[in-house]
């Protein structure tokens, strides 16, 4: 096999370095991305990088730069991954998170120069509407984030999408223009509808002209319970619906260690976790505390869930 034949082969999956990835819910929040990339430089953000062609160029074009992608599909990070890798970047980093949940809680006030979206969903029906990521709130967060004299750019191929955004700005501290565009992007979206017949597109340039302070939302420290018995005959949690909604899905009990598993999913603001919680003995009797090895962000509604689980626990 010559040389252009490795080239074009598919890298293996189980090869790809994972070192772009990193892996929030472990680390300390606010990341320090001086410290991930090594450097400090100016800091740019994707949200929704699909394959990660419009990232990987912005890397490449500006190597003195720092770009952060989000996405949480993990077919698209994997490909992203791979498209890092062969082209050599390393000023790229990865997070697999909800967009608002990564600037709530990743980035600091006035630490980004530019966000990018390129073709956000729409979400075209009514009733969806409430799904759509670039509402009013979350621009004023977004602002929150940028530099003064910052931007927000957004495109899109849906002109309803389009006017939308930029009613939505209005009072969020951001000036914002829209203008028709050829393609000019390369990414997977563009190109399916430029083949479908679209030959332009709409792009929003959302400038920061004014401040909105929005402070970072912190961890809160969980607390890990102790009771004196524990009966997993009589162990049944209650779910609760309210500010948060929490879900337990399944117990399992261990009889020989003396241990059980409770699975939770607490669903909260724009953050959904599934995790479990730990029931097991120690010195000071039975302890009830979120399971090692579970990555959550500590929140009112993962500690609502641990006060829930310790309720029943005393019955």
């Amino acid at each position: 096999m010559g040389p252009s034949s490795r080239e074009n082969t598919p890298m293996d999956p189980r090869n790809l370095s994972r070192k772009p990835l990193i892996p929030w819910l472990q680390a300390e929040r606010p990341i320090d991305w001086k410290r991930q990339f090594g450097r400090k430089a100016i800091l740019e953000v994707e949200i929704g990088f699909g394959y990660g062609e419009f990232l990987v160029t912005l890397a490449q074009t500006h190597p003195e730069w720092n770009f952060v992608g989000l996405e949480v599909k993990w077919a698209s990070i994997q490909k992203t991954l791979r498209n890092i890798a062969h082209a050599k970047v390393c000023n790229v980093r990865l997070i697999q998170a909800e967009a608002r949940v990564a600037f709530d809680r990743l980035f600091l006030p006035q630490s980004l120069h530019r966000i990018y979206a390129l073709f956000p969903d729409p979400w075209p029906k009514k009733r969806h509407v409430k799904h759509r990521l670039f509402s009013h709130v979350f621009l004023k967060l977004l602002n929150s984030r940028l530099i003064c004299g910052g931007e927000v750019r957004i495109i899109t191929d849906d002109e309803p999408y389009s006017n939308w955004i930029l009613e939505q700005a209005s009072g969020t501290g951001f000036q914002a223009f829209g203008e028709l565009i050829p393609p000019r992007f390369g990414t997977k979206y563009e190109r399916k509808w430029h083949e479908s017949g679209q030959k332009e597109f709409y792009e929003l340039q959302l400038l920061k002209q004014e401040h909105v302070e929005i402070p970072l939302k912190e961890d809160i420290p969980l607390k890990t319970y102790h009771i004196e018995h524990f009966d997993p005959d009589r162990f049944q949690p209650s779910n609760e619906r309210g500010k948060n909604v929490i879900e337990f899905k399944e117990f399992l009990y261990d009889i020989k260690h003396r241990k059980g598993m409770v699975q939770v999913v607490v669903a909260e603001a724009n953050l959904t976790q599934n995790f479990w919680i730990e029931i097991g003995q120690d010195r000071k009797g039975w302890y009830i505390r979120v399971g090692k090895g579970c990555g959550v962000v500590p929140t009112t509604g993962v500690q609502r869930a641990l006060d829930l689980v310790r309720d029943a626990a005393h019955q």
